[in-house]
């Protein structure tokens, strides 16, 4: 920096690494310690960082679940990594080893991932090229078969869509409703609500507690219709949809691509009812491979199912409400509360560290665990504040107000170290 006279970013760069070496002498880490990973490490510039790769044996078998999605995002990784500590490095705020505590690059990943097996109703490219041996599971041991897959014109396809869906709510039934854009899906709902269907949407602003609300609605019978963009396709379990339409088919893009179209039909493969609608003027070639490919899968399952004297059944699974278990809440907070020289600030932090856990499980979509975790947070602040928890039952709202009123102390650690001076 001070070569090309920057020398506010000089001075950045030195009093920041000069505190942060003093941290590490006296408490030995500091914030943003792996970002000296490199030099602790031994390692090398541009040597590729450890991971826990590095500890498993040479036979491991790894497997890629949804390996459509998941192999693109191990490409993805590193280069979002540096763009965002480019700006960091550029102006002062940190080392250029800071790029070094980074992902595994593609061909790291390669080298190490020996043996890989692929999982995903829509391969890819890079999994069918790469792949020594294709196994097909397309028989279920429910022996549903995939949805039927009709197009239908644009041409008064509300009209025609309001009419499919009502009639799916007089049996009993639920449907979801893809559209292409956020303002399409709000528009769609409010149409629909009009005229008495119950109905709500999905779109990438709803945070993660809200989407599993809109789902959980759905499954009881709440709602029965979902309008939703690009959310309604993989980790989507809902046995009670028979009915999917999906709008504006033939505009060709990723939302209107032949595997994006495969995992929306497959949305409706859980239930022995299961219809598929795409409204289009014309079949594109992305939907002329789904069709394809969904009546080749229902030719065989259909064949199986008659040589076996299978009968399909709908998929049934249980429907976890979230409500708090009394009982859960207080066992789980009187064994933490009765952990033996613990003090509150500690159990302040326990509480912040669930939280961020609560917030990864919904990041990861596994938003039962993140409802369970949520569960012990309330139950926590709840004792901590001196409140009875065996007698009141809390709604969304109820959790909202409890953690937002909750103190915020720091842990008797930090405020150690933050007070903490040398000799």
């Amino acid at each position: 920096f001070e070569d090309h006279g920057r020398l506010l970013e000089a001075q950045r760069l030195r009093q920041r690494t000069n505190f942060d070496m003093e941290m590490l002498r006296e408490t030995g880490t500091c914030a943003g310690i792996e970002n000296y990973s490199r030099h602790l490490t031994r390692r090398q510039p541009g040597e590729a960082p450890y991971t826990l790769m590095d500890f498993l044996p040479q036979d491991t078998l790894i497997f890629v679940d949804e390996s459509h999605v998941a192999v693109p995002q191990i490409g993805g990784m590193l280069g979002g990594d540096r763009s965002r500590k480019a700006a960091l490095v550029e102006f002062g705020f940190r080392l250029p080893s800071a790029f070094d505590n980074r992902p595994l690059s593609f061909e790291e990943w390669e080298e190490r991932a020996s043996n890989v097996i692929y999982v995903s109703a829509t391969p890819g490219p890079y999994e069918t090229r790469r792949s020594q041996k294709t196994a097909e599971m397309i028989v279920r041991p429910t022996g549903l078969v995939d949805p039927t897959v009709e197009v239908r014109p644009t041409e008064g396809q509300i009209d025609d869509l309001l009419a499919e869906v009502k009639r799916r709510t007089e049996l009993g039934q639920r449907s979801l409703v893809t559209t292409l854009t956020k303002r399409f899906a709000e528009d769609l709902a409010d149409y629909l609500r009009e005229y008495g269907v119950k109905v709500r949407y999905l779109h990438s602003e709803l945070d993660a507690m809200q989407r599993i609300e809109v789902l959980t609605a759905l499954r009881t019978g709440d709602v029965d219709v979902v309008v939703g963009i690009n959310l309604l396709r993989e980790g989507l379990d809902l046995p009670e949809v028979a009915f999917i339409g999906i709008l504006d088919a033939d505009k060709e893009g990723y939302l209107r691509a032949y595997r994006s179209f495969i995992q929306i039909i497959g949305r409706a493969a859980r239930n022995v009812e299961g219809h598929v609608v795409m409204y289009a003027d014309k079949i594109t070639d992305s939907m002329r491979q789904a069709l394809d490919e969904t009546e080749r899968r229902r030719d065989k399952q259909i064949a199986y199912n008659l040589e076996h004297g299978i009968t399909p059944e709908s998929v049934k699974k249980a429907i976890y409400a979230l409500e708090i278990n009394e009982n859960d809440i207080q066992a789980d907070a009187i064994e933490i509360l009765a952990g033996a020289g613990v003090p509150r600030e500690d159990l302040l932090a326990i509480v912040r560290d669930l939280e961020k856990e609560m917030r990864r499980l919904a990041k990861e979509l596994q938003f039962e665990d993140a409802a369970r975790v949520r569960d012990k947070i309330i139950a926590l602040r709840r004792r901590l504040s001196g409140e009875d928890v065996s007698t009141e039952k809390e709604d969304d709202a109820d959790v909202a107000m409890a953690i937002a009123a909750a103190p915020k102390q720091k842990t008797t650690v930090r405020n150690w170290r933050k007070t903490r001076r040398g000799p």
